[in-house]
């Protein structure tokens, strides 16, 4: 006997590992969420998943602590304030130091206060007006609000800027405990911050994190807790979650697939020879994704590593399939029909994936498909030669003739149609239950949406569930069109509709309100006069309105505020998510406050010109019932096609009916079992069945060869169990795994993968009644 070679496998192994390396120094893989999801085929869709990917609410970042008295939850508060204000990472850091009393911004709203605020009228310049601003001034100036009317009131009786200062700190019920924002219950202190990069960028959003746990730690919080939320942190911890449990999972996976190949071949070069076409499948579909998509996602590449977990089948059945001493044509021959077809039909049922429109799942079926038909062509064309020079073989287990007690239940194939028939009357009954509710399928915990939801209210954030978008060619538009609609918002205010709404006109009026209200503004001779007149028996010095008078006259000489005159940094973020332009056209969010009748508030503002209505949780379900369809669709054709090509490659219409009888039967159970534990099934769902299909047919096709004598027979049957093994360890893990959607799709695969291959070795495989008799 020659002296198994095992040189060509080790530098073949070592040639595979440096290809590897060598393309992922080229690819680049991103964690933006923004690359993984779609663009949406409506108006209102399009715009709340570009928002979702680079609006002003994506990098927004909700901070709380608690757990402390309320004099250490303000400290705590400032320490981290001071500490993150001076991170290159955040673009707004407020937790209540920053407010308006004191600040620039402060000064910059009441230099600019006859423009802005309402109470800028005719009037309120009127002699009559001034003698009733004069008579209160005097009463505060005898109250506990003396400090503020003293540095106020005598430059501005009229009230314009308290008004507008009144407007922008909104109704927020938050306290302030030594310039600290805190919650009504004074239990916990409330930041907000804004990093500078991208909320779905995961990589940074990684350091923005990591910045602010360490500013909480060195502000020493003792027994305080710190609570994070929003959606950059949302996608930041889903994405770490995902990465976590992939990684994990996919070590543990490999040294038990490891293990068993060991077991099942006794042989450690065996893996080196496994190894071979799989590190080149990886490389090359890589690859492929980073020349079609300019980048993989770590996603599609975290979820297609697993699904390539298909292609250990190849080479295991190549070399479990091998006689001992057997040239390397000869193998091939025995299998090739049923292997070509199984690549075939695998390569048609990840259809569904790559032509979906889903951007993600796209990359994913692209990874997934030149990955298997690299691994083949591994297999194929480079494998054989490999393993004939170590003389790679199973390990023989025995008389192949107690195989025929194995085989033995195939004379009882006809009660299969009881457990089908069980699975069909189940489905009949109680349908499955589709979720298209994208919340439910979110890898975000409940709890870190309530919480979310609980910091929301207590800062007096807006509840963005629903938005009424104002859309026009120019800013000075969207203002003009949400100005036309303030009566009827303020008519819905007064019925109860609403608490009010958050929209950009209510803090910039449009050029031409601002210069209406310039033109209110009297000349300082007639308003000198008229304050002569005003204080007439009031006791006021002389020159105590001077300020009033210079101010006057100043903002008479201003131009009206544009959206880039802003340039006070708390205003110029309060106005950020209110006002933006998109793609050349300008947009205003109208985000209504605690809506009590969603009804009557769309048709109250229905047919507004230039305006759509988005509800977000609505638009977000019909994306995924949108691309469920579609998923549906092509994983149907995708059906359709590789029967055509079963037809073609057997040409046996007996075995196409077992083979397709036996996918079938599998996938029916597959789905009465989930459904039976209350699975509620999801795009999700199907692509895991497209790899069900495609693991059955590598099942079916192998046990439907022509296999004359028990030795080929058995080792058919062994290689089969090795390689369903193989994926149930794989996709069985993730089956346990917490994150929803790896849960999702371990659980359909490995149920799957093992109906599969009983209803393959019970529908397909030939009675060895019938198979003595043909002999």
């Amino acid at each position: 006997m020659a002296r198994p070679r095992i040189f060509p496998i080790l530098a073949s192994l070592a040639f595979a590992a440096l290809m590897t390396l060598g393309v992922f120094r080229f690819v680049e893989i991103r964690t933006d969420m923004a690359d993984f999801i779609p663009t949406g085929q409506t108006e209102a869709a399009r715009f709340m998943l570009r928002e979702i990917r680079s609006g002003a609410a994506a990098n927004l970042i909700l901070i709380g602590i608690e757990g402390a008295p309320p004099t250490e939850l303000a400290r705590i508060s400032a320490r981290m304030g001071d500490a993150l204000s001076q991170s290159d990472l955040f673009r707004i850091v407020q937790n209540g130091r920053q407010a308006l009393a004191g600040g620039p911004d402060e000064q910059w709203l009441f230099d600019n206060r006859y423009l802005l605020s309402s109470v800028t009228t005719p009037t309120a310049f009127t002699e009559a007006a001034l003698r009733d601003d004069f008579q209160d001034l005097l009463r505060q100036l005898q109250s506990s609000a003396a400090p503020i009317v003293q540095q106020y009131g005598f430059a501005d009786p009229p009230g314009a800027f308290l008004a507008l200062a009144k407007e922008w700190v909104g109704e927020s019920r938050l306290t302030t405990i030594d310039g600290a924002w805190l919650s009504p219950s004074h239990d916990r202190a409330l930041l907000i911050v804004k990093s500078r990069a991208s909320g779905t960028d995961m990589t940074a959003q990684d350091a923005v994190v990591l910045a602010i746990r360490s500013a909480f730690v060195d502000a020493q919080p003792g027994a305080a807790r710190l609570l994070l939320a929003g959606p950059a942190v949302f996608a930041q911890e889903a994405a770490r979650t995902i990465r976590s449990d992939v990684e994990r999972l996919s070590v543990v996976s490999v040294i038990l697939v490891a293990a068993l190949l060991l077991w099942r071949f006794r042989s450690v070069w065996v893996l080196a020879a496994v190894g071979v076409p799989v590190m080149v499948s990886i490389s090359m579909a890589a690859l492929a994704v980073q020349l079609i998509f300019g980048s993989i996602h770590g996603i599609a590449f975290g979820f297609g590593m697993t699904m390539l977990g298909v292609t250990v089948d190849y080479p295991v059945l190549l070399i479990g399939h091998r006689k001992r001493g057997e040239e390397a044509g000869a193998t091939l021959r025995r299998i090739h029909q049923a292997f070509v077809l199984a690549v075939i039909t695998c390569i048609l049922g990840l259809t569904g994936m790559i032509f979906s429109g889903f951007p993600g799942l796209a990359q994913l079926g692209v990874f997934s498909t030149v990955g298997i038909v690299t691994a083949a062509a591994v297999t194929r064309w480079i494998l054989p030669s490999l393993i004939v020079a170590a003389d790679l073989a199973p390990v023989p287990s025995g008389d192949p003739r107690d195989l025929l007690r194995v085989e033995a239940a195939r004379r009882w194939r006809a009660w299969c149609i009881l457990p089908m028939a069980a699975a069909a009357a189940s489905l009949a009954v109680n349908p499955p239950r589709w979720e298209d509710d994208l919340q439910n399928l979110s890898p975000v915990p409940e709890a870190a949406r309530a919480l979310d939801a609980s910091l929301r209210r207590q800062i007096g954030a807006p509840d963005v569930g629903q938005l009424f978008v104002v859309t026009g060619e120019t800013a000075e538009i969207v203002l003009h069109r949400q100005e036309a609609l303030m009566p009827i918002l303020a008519d819905l205010q007064r019925e109860g509709v609403t608490r009010g709404a958050e929209f950009a006109a209510r803090y910039l009026p449009s050029a031409e309100t601002q210069l209406s209200r310039l033109a209110s503004l009297p000349d300082p001779g007639l308003l000198e006069e008229r304050i002569s007149a005003a204080r007439n028996g009031l006791p006021f010095r002389e020159t105590a309105f001077r300020p009033f008078i210079e101010d006057v006259t100043a903002s008479r000489g201003r131009s009206p505020l544009r959206l880039a005159d802003v340039t006070s940094p708390l205003i110029a973020a309060r106005l950020e998510p209110l006002l933006f332009e998109r793609d050349g056209i300008w947009h205003g969010p109208i985000a209504p406050l605690d809506v009590q009748n969603p009804r009557r508030l769309t048709e109250a503002l229905a047919g507004s010109p230039g305006m759509f209505f988005v509800d977000t949780r609505a638009e977000a379900n019909a994306i995924v019932t949108t691309y469920t369809r579609q998923a549906w669709l092509w994983l149907g054709l995708g059906g359709i096609t590789a029967i055509m090509a079963l037809a073609i490659g057997l040409r046996d219409p007996a075995r196409v009916f077992q083979v397709v009888s036996a996918i079938a039967a599998a996938g029916l159970v597959t789905v009465a079992i989930l459904s039976a534990f209350g699975v509620r099934f999801s795009l999700l769902h199907i692509v895991s069945l497209q790899l069900v299909v495609g693991v059955g047919f590598d099942y079916a096709l192998f046990f439907a060869r022509r296999q004359l004598d028990e030795e080929e027979r058995a080792r058919t049957l062994r290689t089969l169990v090795t390689c369903n093994a193989m994926t149930l360890l794989t996709f069985g893990l993730l089956g346990l795994c917490q994150t929803p959607l790896l849960r999702d799709i371990g659980t359909t695969v490995a149920v799957g993968a093992l109906m599969s291959l009983l209803c393959s070795f019970l529908i397909v495989g030939i009675n060895p009644v019938q198979q003595s008799e043909t002999a």
